[in-house]
């Protein structure tokens, strides 16, 4: 079910002209049972008790990472997605983790700037740790660097970095 959210959710891009992040394909069942194995997954589910959205997340450099967040655009609007980085932000700040970070699209208006509302700034490149400087050549590896991206950081927790 998680991985039809992914690909209903990537649809927007292509109304926006990114046909290969619409296309990009979601996370295997193995993939995402490894999260939720591990404790670094969460979904929201409808009145039905159906998957509608969830969020990954993985550590990098003693922060916890957004690696994925998707909502299906039947539920979009509805605060599920900022509902889901919330829960995070506390179980980051629970565990002590002083920061949540996330990559995104600088100019597509449900990343970056969304995100920016919800707290998250861009770190300028000088900032970048090795691991989020690991994630973006990733990420342009796989041609996402096609399209300008951020990498975001907020503040959950007054420890030192």
């Amino acid at each position: 079910m998680l991985r039809e959210i992914e690909t209903a959710a990537g649809a927007a891009f292509r109304e926006i002209g990114m046909h290969e992040i619409a296309d990009d394909e979601p996370p295997t069942t193995a993939e995402l049972a490894a999260f939720q194995a591990d404790g670094r997954a969460w979904v929201a589910v409808d009145a039905t008790d159906r998957p509608v959205g969830y969020l990954l997340v993985i550590l990098v450099d003693g922060d916890a990472h957004i690696d994925q967040v998707s909502v299906h655009p039947d539920h979009a609007r509805q605060g599920l997605g900022r509902a889901l980085i919330e829960v995070v932000v506390g179980w980051a700040r629970g565990r002590g983790l002083p920061g949540v970070t996330l990559t995104s699209f600088a100019r597509v208006p449900w990343n970056a700037p969304y995100y920016e509302r919800l707290g998250f700034q861009v770190l300028p490149d000088e900032q970048l740790t090795s691991g989020l400087r690991a994630i973006r050549d990733e990420e342009s590896a796989r041609g996402l660097a096609n399209w300008p991206r951020v990498a975001m950081r907020r503040v959950v927790t007054d420890l030192p970095r």
